[in-house]
């Protein structure tokens, strides 16, 4: 999915790959980052704690604003996307939540750029340094993964009971991981 966000003039992809096998999580960031474009911020996340790409697109847009305001908390715009989309102050408590591991099986990427070509080139070159098949279907909810988002995110029941309308609890905890992307930006 590729959306240009006008208020910021920035294009942005988010994407899923499946079955990934990485091998060396460090490795493969630094190789990634050693093959990236400047002018586009990368950022990838455990697909299994991704809410939709809903959560990641409000991240970025959190994300943006912050350093439009100069308010950001990282000096980078992919970490500072971390730190929206897990909810979190702390760099560290960030990656930890939400970052690629050695065992990360399924991913999320975010590309940030100013121009489309540098975002559609730049998810060309991360898919060949992955070894797994992209699939956006890792971004949406299932079963067992709604358990581990609910939990990650300490969201309660009746928080969902109070959110849910017409028996959607998928929709409902999109919305309320959401709701705790948005906080982070109110605790300055």
């Amino acid at each position: 999915m590729l959306k240009y966000i006008e208020e910021f003039k920035k294009y942005v992809a988010i994407t899923g790959f499946r079955n990934v096998k990485i091998g060396n999580a460090d490795n493969f960031l630094k190789r990634v980052k050693e093959k990236k474009a400047v002018n586009v911020d990368v950022q990838f996340f455990d697909a299994k704690f991704v809410a939709t790409w809903q959560h990641l697109y409000f991240a970025v847009l959190n994300a943006l604003k912050t350093f439009k305001n100069r308010e950001n908390i990282s000096k980078s715009l992919g970490m500072e996307i971390m730190l929206y989309a897990s909810a979190q102050r702390q760099i560290s408590r960030a990656l930890e939540m939400m970052g690629v591991k050695d065992g990360t099986k399924n991913m999320a990427v975010v590309v940030v750029g100013d121009d489309s070509k540098d975002v559609e080139s730049a998810l060309t070159m991360i898919s060949e340094q992955i070894d797994g098949e992209q699939d956006d279907t890792v971004l949406e909810l299932w079963n067992g993964k709604t358990d581990v988002v609910q939990k990650t995110f300490q969201i309660s029941e009746i928080e969902i009971d109070t959110v849910m309308k017409k028996g959607d609890f998928e929709k409902a905890l999109v919305d309320l991981v959401i709701e705790r992307v948005a906080l982070l930006a109110t605790e300055r």
